[in-house]
């Protein structure tokens, strides 16, 4: 992978990120502490989950679109704003994350973590100019019964891609990205990969499968070069544990590159699918500067006016 991970002390944060930090607390708290659970079976709560998101996205000056279908009985939707590109806006950037928790749970990391970097990086963006297109969703149903199933979110929007003939460059999914620790010991991996990075879970991860490489490469690598914070990144088998495990998935089912990034969950986060997964348990300072860092990545990734021709080499 190009780059470093950082190893050097991170530095105070800056004006700007102790207001992302401001945001995204009020966001995870406001998904999983006001609203809690939200699912098929709390419909009530999923609805008022998506009511929220679309506010903040209208608030910012965002014309919100949703693609609803069925699940259970119950209509559910994705919700989608999109940033067309100047000079090749057939070509998409897709950041997503899902908003719905898993059953009994409250879900502040898994994954109002990720949907309120998604919101922020909503704010970031506002204004861009990009040679690509980009799309920011909400996807529904990530959680089972639905992952992988026809019902995921992702799932559904990334079939309707496919069919659309959509050319969609990247995906970047955002899954479970609030938890960091310097303890060591406190980061487990599958073997082999437990032999080969660290176990210390003070790092943001980007995780492709080998048909991918190429955008988990750039991604990581837009990282490293703004971002003072650690990071890691793997292209692996997708038949490896957790490496498949959230709506990048349903694009790679779709023929699409796409990664996941991610504080790996289960795999650091003790609360994960638990009723303690709340938002009080959230390193919200180090999620200010991976979401910060990450706004960086999007921009290079759609060819931002700051981020040179990058498009050209995305295949």
């Amino acid at each position: 992978m190009p780059g470093n991970s950082w190893s050097d002390p991170v530095l105070p944060l800056s004006a700007e990120e102790r207001q992302i930090q401001e945001n995204l607390q009020r966001h995870v708290e406001m998904l999983a502490q006001t609203i809690g659970e939200r699912n098929v079976w709390n419909a009530g709560s999923l609805d008022t989950a998506a009511m929220y998101i679309r506010s903040i996205l209208v608030n910012l000056g965002y014309e919100v679109r949703t693609q609803s279908f069925d699940s259970r009985g119950t209509s559910v939707q994705n919700i989608e704003v999109e940033l067309p590109g100047a000079s090749a806006p057939e070509e998409i950037i897709v950041v997503g994350a899902h908003y719905d928790s898993v059953q009994g749970g409250p879900g502040a990391n898994d994954n109002a973590s990720g949907i309120a970097a998604l919101l922020e990086i909503a704010r970031l963006l506002d204004g861009m100019g990009a040679i690509r297109t980009l799309r920011l969703v909400a996807f529904a149903n990530e959680e089972q019964p639905f992952s992988g199933g026809p019902e995921m979110g992702s799932r559904v929007y990334a079939e309707r891609s496919r069919q659309r003939g959509e050319q969609i460059k990247g995906m970047l999914s955002l899954e479970t990205i609030g938890y960091y620790s310097d303890q060591a010991g406190s980061q487990h991996y599958p073997f082999p990969y437990s032999h080969f990075y660290p176990d210390t879970g003070n790092f943001i991860g980007f995780v492709s499968n080998p048909s991918s490489w190429r955008l988990v490469r750039q991604a990581v690598g837009a990282f490293r070069t703004s971002t003072a914070f650690p990071s890691e990144a793997v292209a692996a088998p997708e038949w490896i544990r957790g490496v498949g495990w959230s709506d990048h998935a349903s694009f790679w089912q779709a023929g699409y590159p796409a990664i996941m990034i991610t504080d790996t969950a289960f795999f650091r986060y003790p609360h994960y699918h638990d009723e303690t997964d709340t938002p009080e348990k959230l390193d919200y300072e180090s999620l200010a500067r991976v979401t910060r860092g990450l706004v960086d990545v999007v921009v290079e990734l759609a060819g931002g006016e700051d981020a040179g021709v990058l498009h050209t080499s995305i295949k």
